[in-house]
């Protein structure tokens, strides 16, 4: 089976990964504002509204730098969804009874559902990931991160000024215990 083709929409990932000021403040104009009332229609406020709308631009930030989003369905949607089930998980988080959501916005389809789980999914392992690579050493960190913004391990050693064999060493040792760290994990299993 032919994967999806992208959805006209995806100029807003697009524009969110190469932090085009026009496309964000477009996606603030036509967007946010429904998301703002849904959360204050459902037991929330503009500043909780504002926040929801902040981590879910930031993990469909990460998510589009990582070249793993295909939008296949209007950003709208998409969007929506995965504000609505951000403050739905908030709401769960800070309440033990219940919740009654007015829910008018109508059904949204499975590749919605499908993309929604995706970035989930790509949020907890980026999560996993980060609180793993805490734990490492400073120099560690250093290396690593230094080899995911350079090009080559030769510029990686230029720039941290050590040799190219001592950065290429480290940079496997320091990966490798990474590596490590998060396939011990807990929840790594649950995210297998």
């Amino acid at each position: 089976m032919a994967p999806l083709a992208a959805h006209p929409d995806q100029m807003y990932i697009d524009g969110l990964a190469s932090n085009n000021s026009t496309i964000i403040k477009s996606i603030y104009k036509k967007f946010v504002p429904k998301v703002i009332h849904y959360i204050r229609n459902n037991s929330g406020d503009e500043d909780q509204a504002q926040d929801v709308v902040q981590e879910v631009l930031i993990l469909l930030f990460d998510q589009a730098k990582a070249e793993k989003l295909t939008l296949t369905c209007p950003f709208d949607a998409y969007f929506f969804l995965l504000c609505k089930r951000k403050w739905l998980n908030e709401l769960k988080k800070t309440s033990n009874r219940g919740v009654t959501i007015a829910d008018d916005y109508g059904s949204i389809k499975d590749t919605n559902e499908e993309l929604v789980a995706l970035a989930e999914e790509f949020e907890s392992k980026q999560q996993l990931f980060d609180s793993m690579f805490k734990k490492l050493g400073d120099k560690c960190q250093e290396v690593l991160k230094w080899s995911f913004v350079l090009k080559s391990m030769e510029e990686v050693a230029e720039k941290l000024n050590v040799t190219y064999g001592y950065v290429r060493k480290k940079k496997s040792l320091c990966t490798g215990q990474l590596t490590q760290w998060i396939q011990e994990s807990s929840q790594y299993q649950s995210l297998k």
